[in-house]
């Protein structure tokens, strides 16, 4: 990966910057302290969307140089690296074609939530003084490999081990979240309004966001009318696919003077994992979030209400109501009431994906790592269009970012906040 020198304001659309200017090196840090603070000091997106032409090993590379340009920081600081979803030994092939060699690396892969996780790890080894600076990357062609036929889609994510006893009756992931939405149904009287609600929220804040895929703005009515994929849920219940790329650089506090742009803190993290079979998932009603959630906040010594945005994941819209139930949002079996009159939107009491999330902005696989992007840039009043203004006016101070993995099968939570 080349070494990309900082550039002011956001990094072009190129992957390149100007390289009139010399790149920061930062100072010596301290000797390794086992409590250091840690910060997000870089984010980007690769090209997102509709994106045919890079492999995903260009979109990771794409996205880390523009990462390290928002940092300005120089890439020697780069000790640490995460990657997952790519490559026979997914980091050590990425970090290769990065030109890195890391001494600290994790490929933890949980689906959706390992981004979230794997931040847990890297800043826990960076407070333990472990690694100075970890690079978690991420991108992936997902849309594109579908339309050229390099790939099709799967019905199931294997047939060996303890999913043997399911796959021969045909549950599809999607199916799996479907049950799971019945069920919150079924006990808490949760409507299919309700659950289009957050389709066409999610919609409302894309339609601010220039980067967005999908802008148009769609209806409860139009919600329901869909084709139906899964029972109960039709197309827009359901995230779109898309190709796509983005990259996170967390570093000690040591880091934070020679950084180009304010740092946004990891307050405290959590994680958990529940289950892999429907049929050990004691109740479909409550996710790994009410654990991993529970847990994030309280080593960050915040509650759920005073968090100003929350970036969920969302490959279906159960996911984000019952994902706000169990972080605390409000209680169990209301998630149906909260999400409706608008509460969710830009301008509503709680934003939540406030750049249009899985369901209408980008989901190129595992989103995880877009919501701690999303979350950074909102921290730091860099959102645009979609910026979440508090009541002073200014940009949020707090926000929360939860990613779920497999078909409610794992968390990761982590909580941010700027000085």
């Amino acid at each position: 990966m080349p070494s990309t020198p900082r550039t002011s304001g956001t990094s072009d659309t190129s992957g390149t910057s100007d390289t009139s200017r010399t790149p920061r090196t930062p100072r010596t840090p301290r000797a390794a302290r086992t409590s250091r603070k840690v910060a997000v000091v870089g984010i980007s997106l690769s090209d997102c969307g509709r994106v045919d032409g890079p492999t995903p090993y260009a979109l990771h590379a794409q996205a880390a140089r523009r990462a390290l340009a928002d940092s300005g920081l120089d890439r020697s600081v780069i000790d640490g690296f995460g990657s997952a979803g790519l490559g026979t030994l997914a980091p050590v092939e990425v970090a290769e074609y990065l030109g890195l060699k890391p001494r600290w690396v994790d490929s933890t892969a949980v689906g959706g939530a390992t981004w979230e996780v794997m931040a847990a790890h890297a800043a826990d080894a960076i407070a333990a003084g472990h690694a100075d600076a970890v690079l978690l990357v991420y991108g992936s062609t997902a849309r594109a490999d579908i339309k050229a036929r390099r790939r099709t889609s799967n019905l199931s994510f294997g047939a060996r081990g303890p999913l043997q006893f399911e796959v021969p009756y045909g549950h599809t992931l999607i199916a799996k979240y479907a049950m799971a939405a019945r069920r919150h149904m079924h006990e808490y009287g949760t409507t299919l309004e309700q659950l289009a609600e957050v389709a066409v929220q999610a919609r409302a804040n894309a339609a601010a966001n220039e980067d967005a895929m999908f802008r148009d703005p769609i209806t409860v009515d139009e919600v329901l009318d869909g084709p139906v994929i899964a029972d109960p849920f039709t197309k827009l219940h359901c995230c779109i696919r898309s190709d796509g790329g983005c990259a996170v650089l967390l570093a000690a506090e040591e880091y934070v003077p020679d950084t180009a742009k304010a740092p946004v803190w990891i307050l405290g993290t959590g994680e958990y994992v529940s289950h892999t079979t429907m049929s050990e998932w004691e109740d479909f009603t409550v996710s790994p979030a009410a654990v991993s959630g529970r847990t994030a906040f309280e080593r960050a010594g915040v509650t759920p209400a005073e968090m100003d945005i929350a970036e969920i994941y969302d490959a279906f819209t159960y996911m984000t109501l019952v994902t706000l139930e169990d972080l605390g949002f409000c209680a169990k079996g209301e998630g149906g009431p909260f999400v409706e009159k608008g509460r969710i939107r830009l301008d509503g009491e709680l934003p939540v994906n406030t750049d249009g999330g899985g369901l209408s902005a980008c989901h190129p696989g595992m989103r995880g790592l877009f919501l701690l992007v999303e979350a950074v840039r909102q921290l730091r009043g860099e959102a645009g269009g979609h910026q979440v203004r508090t009541a002073d006016g200014g940009p949020p101070r707090l926000a929360v970012a939860s990613g779920t993995g497999g078909w409610f099968c794992s968390s990761g939570t982590v909580v941010l906040g700027r000085d």
